[in-house]
Formats: structure tokens, C-alpha cells, sequence
């Protein structure tokens, strides 16, 4: 075989091995494609049937008022009463998984505006002050010694933070502690810690704390945690956790500070 035939079969080799690539490499993008297609469909169905949900349940709710407000407040009728508010609490409960849900799967708008973080820092202290003293947690605030501003939508940054607070007080109602908010800001990012001093999450259920509706408490969603990860990916950060049982847990919240979304961790 001639030099020329010999280089001819390489070439002839080497393209069909990049066309086969090249097709495999089409064939997964379409498959993607049609995958991420197929998830944009379910999550507009399943908004569309929460909202298709939420209005009668609006209706059973307010007829359940107005039964209540119908009947007599006497012994006889105690017990019927007593089982209205049941339900009444029950269909309260139902709508607050819908609202959630649809905060959840709906889409975020981010308002980005230029934030000081050792301010909203303490705004979310004065606000939830009274909530944490109410369930015996100290709260306290270790700002940055300078000032650090991060291009944010402080509502939503707010909510995340407020999630995880309401998580740590939760995770020492039984026995009290302490909760902490700690500021750090390095040259590209702002680190906040949410520190509480509770019994801390089990080895098995670290890796499945920020998965939609898991939980280990009897009451709330379990949608708390995905949300404030979602808001913190949305803005180009994350958030992750550091707990150990019996001590307690730390999530730790870093924020871009030039505007661009932090690397992921490896």
C-alpha cells in the first residue's frame, strides 16, 4: 500500500470516528432536549393543578368559617364544633403546602440591587429577636469589621436566611440555645453562617436535607431548606452544611461579590 492510499484509509478512519462522535454527541443533546421539554411540560401542569386546587379549597375554608360562626357555642355543640376547627386546620395546612409548592416550582425573578450585608444582617435580628426569645435561643450577630455589599435581591435573601433561622430555633426548641449569624467577606465572596447549637442532623440525612418535602419534623413542608438553595444558586452562589450530632449544625451561605457565579466545589 502506496504512502497516499495508506494516508487516504487514516483519514478515512479518523473522520468516521468523529462522525461517530459527532452523532452520538446529537443524538444525547436531543435526548436533553427532549428530557429537559418533558420537565418544563410537568412543572406547568402540576403549577396549573395547585392553582386548580387552591381555589376550592379557598371555598371549603371560608364555608367552614362561616359554619362555625353559625353554630352556637354550647356544650351540646362543642364536639361539632371542636371538629370543624379540626378541619379548618387541616384545610389551613393544605393551603400552605400549595403556597409553598408554588413558590417552589414557579419562577424566580431576581431584583438586584446593591446590599450591605452587616445591615440586612441586622435587620433579620431585630425581626426575628422575639421569635427566637420565645423559644429560649440567644441570638446573636458577628458582623464583618467592614463593610460588604453584594449586588443582591435583599427579599429573597431574606427569605433564605430566615428558613435556615427558623430551622436552627426549631432544632433547639426542646432544650433552648444558641443561634448565630456570622458575616465574613473575602475578596470575591461574602460568607454568612447560620450556626445553631441544637443535636444536630444525622450522618444519613445530611445528603438529603436540601431534596423537596424530605423531613424529620411532623410540621412544615419540607421545602424550607430546597427554597433557600434555590435562591442562593439563583444568585450565583451556594450553600451548603456542616452538622454533627449532639453539637450542632452550621449552613454556610456564600454570595458572589463580583457578580460572578462562584465556582463549584470539587
Amino acid at each position: 500500500m502506496g504512502l497516499f492510499a495508506f494516508g487516504l484509509l487514516i483519514g478515512l478512519l479518523m473522520a468516521g470516528g468523529v462522525g461517530a462522535w459527532a452523532y452520538r454527541r446529537l443524538m444525547a443533546l436531543e435526548r436533553r432536549a427532549r428530557q429537559a421539554e418533558r420537565l418544563a411540560e410537568l412543572g406547568t401542569l402540576t403549577g396549573g393543578l395547585a392553582h386548580e386546587i387552591k381555589n376550592p379549597l379557598s371555598t371549603v375554608q371560608l364555608n367552614l368559617q362561616l359554619l362555625q360562626e353559625d353554630i352556637a357555642p354550647d356544650a351540646a355543640q362543642g364536639r361539632i364544633l371542636n371538629r370543624l376547627k379540626t378541619v379548618q386546620n387541616e384545610t389551613s395546612r393544605l393551603r400552605e403546602i400549595l403556597d409553598d409548592f408554588l413558590r417552589y416550582a414557579g419562577r424566580l425573578e431576581l431584583d438586584r440591587k446593591p446590599v450591605e450585608l452587616n445591615e440586612l444582617l441586622e435587620e433579620l435580628v431585630d425581626f426575628f429577636s422575639p421569635q427566637a426569645q420565645a423559644n429560649g435561643v440567644r441570638l446573636r450577630l458577628q458582623k464583618s469589621p467592614s463593610p460588604t455589599t453584594a449586588a443582591i435581591d435583599s427579599r429573597l435573601i431574606k427569605q433564605a436566611l430566615l428558613n435556615l433561622m427558623l430551622n436552627g430555633v426549631q432544632a433547639m426548641t426542646n432544650n433552648g440555645g444558641e443561634l448565630i449569624l456570622a458575616l465574613k467577606a473575602n475578596p470575591d465572596s461574602a460568607v454568612i453562617d447560620v450556626i445553631d447549637t441544637g443535636g444536630g442532623i444525622p450522618a444519613d440525612a445530611v445528603d438529603k436535607i436540601f431534596h423537596a418535602y424530605y423531613s424529620t419534623k411532623k410540621t412544615g413542608t419540607g421545602l424550607g431548606l430546597p427554597m433557600a438553595k434555590r435562591i442562593i444558586e439563583e444568585h450565583g452562589g451556594r450553600l451548603i452544611v456542616a452538622s454533627e450530632p449532639g453539637k450542632g449544625t452550621d449552613f454556610r451561605l456564600t454570595l458572589p461579590l463580583n457578580g460572578q457565579s462562584l465556582k463549584p466545589i470539587t
